[in-house]
């Protein structure tokens, strides 16, 4: 008996999925997305806003973009993700289709159907994929994990009544309690 085939799916396989339902891939396997609550698009309009304030009166040259918004990573048709937030500071990264290759800094906000997505899959793949700095933002438990792979530093854990460093930039913090 040979090897069983892993049939993976690819972006032709997401782009055919009917309107309305989303999906990531990641190597070749496909994970469905709920819905996201109102809690976690209040979060994740409230944290771009914040992002986008501070890039703007830094004239910095990074763009921030919520999801659905694409992120192609490997260069390969097996992997698409739409993370909740993404800041991109490389423009040549970015065309209409979304972006090709890692962000600098992304940010999941966990749904109560599938946190281990975000802690698991997803954590090894934007370390890999190289992406700067990773936030998990756990509405349930008021959490927020940051991982700095661009420094390997420890990851770190706050509440959202901490003010948490962000690590790309040095000068900026963000507190969600008070966004």
């Amino acid at each position: 008996m040979g090897m069983l085939q892993k049939n993976l799916f690819t972006i032709e396989d997401i782009y055919a999925l009917p309107d309305g339902q989303r999906a990531e891939l990641i190597d070749g396997n496909i994970y469905m997305m709920a819905p996201p609550s109102r809690t976690h698009q209040r979060i994740s309009h409230l944290l771009e806003w914040a992002i986008e304030t501070y890039i703007r009166k830094k004239n910095g040259g990074c763009e921030v973009y919520s999801a659905p918004f694409a992120v192609f990573f490997n260069k390969d048709n097996l992997n698409y993700v739409e993370p909740d937030i993404s800041v991109i500071c490389d423009p040549s990264k970015l065309d209409e289709k979304g972006c090709h290759g890692a962000p600098d800094w992304i940010i999941e906000i966990t749904s109560p159907t599938n946190p281990q997505t975000d802690y698991g899959i997803k954590l090894f793949k934007y370390r890999t994929a190289g992406v700067r700095e990773y936030w998990i933002v756990n509405p349930q438990r008021s959490s927020v994990m940051v991982y700095d792979f661009e420094h390997n530093e420890k990851t770190n854990q706050y509440g959202f009544e901490d003010t948490i460093p962000v690590c790309i930039y040095s000068d900026f913090k963000i507190c969600i309690s008070d966004l």
